[in-house]
C-alpha cells in the first residue's frame, strides 16, 4: 500500500520517542538508502557530507542546490520509508531562499529536513537563524505537509566558546529560539557526553538528536541519557570510502585484493536495486 507524503510525515514525527529513540544510519545515494531500508530501518536520512562527496563537492554549503534536490528525489522514490534530508544551512543566503529550498525538498518527496546554524567556522546570529527556520516552517505549512524541521545548532562542533558551560548555555538558548520559530526537534552534534546530553534533554522542550559513531556510548546509553534521535551522519560514507581507498592503494601498489575481499555479494546488491 502506498503511503501519502502527509502520512509519512506524521509517522516520522511519531518515531521520536525517548523510550525508543529513532536510530538513523545516514544514506548518501539510492543504493545506501536501499541497504538502510533492507536492514529494517523505520526511516531514511541523508547525510549532507556523503551526498556532497558523491556528487563531487566538499561539505559545507558548496553543493549546488539542484543537484542535492535531484538526489533527494531519487532516494525518496527508491524507498517506501519516510525520508528526511540534510540540507546543510538551507542552500540559500536569505530566508526566502531557504523557503524555496523547502518547497523543492517537499516536491522531491521528503518529509523532514536538517537545517544547521553554522556558516563556515562560525555560527549565524540567532535572529538570522530564527528567520530562516520561520521561513522553512511557513513554506511547509503553506504546502500542507507537517515537515519535521530538525534545527541543528553547533556550539559544541565549532570553536566558538572556550568554556564548556558557555557552549551548553548557547546550545540551550539557541534551541529555545529555534523551537519558538517552528523547529520540531533540536540536533546538537559535537558531544556524546552522557551528562551533557542529560542536561540538554532536560532543558530543551523538543526531541533531542545527537550524533554518534565510533567511540560514542551505545544507542541504549544515549537513549537513557535523553536522546530521542540518534544519527551517525557521514560515518557510513566515510567508512565506505575508506574501503575504496584501501582497495585502490593495494591493487596499485602490491597488486593484491585482500582489502576488498569482504564485499557484498554482487547479486545481493544488484537485487536491492531491482524495482
Amino acid at each position: 500500500m502506498t503511503i501519502s507524503q502527509h502520512d509519512k510525515a506524521e509517522r516520522f514525527h511519531a518515531l521520536h520517542r525517548a523510550e525508543a529513540p529513532l536510530v538513523l544510519a545516514n544514506a548518501w545515494d539510492v543504493a545506501s538508502a536501499r541497504l538502510v531500508a533492507d536492514a529494517g530501518a523505520t526511516a531514511v536520512a541523508t547525510t549532507s557530507a556523503g551526498v556532497a562527496w558523491s556528487l563531487g563537492a566538499p561539505d559545507g554549503d558548496q553543493l549546488n542546490r539542484q543537484l542535492a534536490i535531484d538526489l533527494i528525489a531519487r532516494v525518496a522514490a527508491a524507498v517506501e520509508l519516510p525520508v528526511t534530508a540534510d540540507v546543510e544551512s538551507g542552500f540559500a543566503d536569505t530566508p526566502d531562499g531557504v523557503a524555496e529550498t523547502i518547497r523543492l525538498v517537499l516536491d522531491a518527496g521528503a518529509i523532514g529536513v536538517n537545517i544547521e546554524d553554522s556558516t563556515g567556522p562560525v555560527l549565524r546570529p540567532v535572529d538570522e537563524q530564527v528567520a530562516r527556520i520561520a521561513a522553512a516552517r511557513s513554506a511547509a505549512d503553506a504546502a500542507g505537509i507537517p515537515l519535521y524541521i530538525n534545527a541543528r545548532t553547533d556550539p559544541f562542533l565549532r570553536q566558538v566558546h572556550d568554556d564548556p558551560a558557555e557552549r551548553l548555555r548557547d546550545a540551550i538558548d539557541r534551541a529555545a529560539a529555534y523551537v519558538e520559530a517552528g523547529a520540531d526537534g533540536i540536533f546538537v552534534p559535537g558531544t556524546t557526553n552522557l551528562g551533557v546530553i542529560g542536561e540538554l534533554s532536560a532543558a530543551i522542550d523538543r526531541p533531542l538528536n545527537v550524533l554518534a559513531g565510533p567511540g560514542a556510548p551505545a544507542v541504549a546509553e544515549l537513549a537513557a541519557a535523553g536522546a530521542s534521535r540518534i544519527s551517525i551522519g557521514a560515518a557510513l560514507a566515510q567508512a565506505a570510502y575508506a574501503v575504496a581507498q584501501r582497495g585502490i592503494r593495494e591493487v596499485l601498489t602490491t597488486g593484491g585484493y585482500e582489502s576488498i575481499a569482504d564485499a557484498l555479494d554482487f547479486r545481493e546488491l544488484n537485487s536491492l536495486l531491482q524495482d
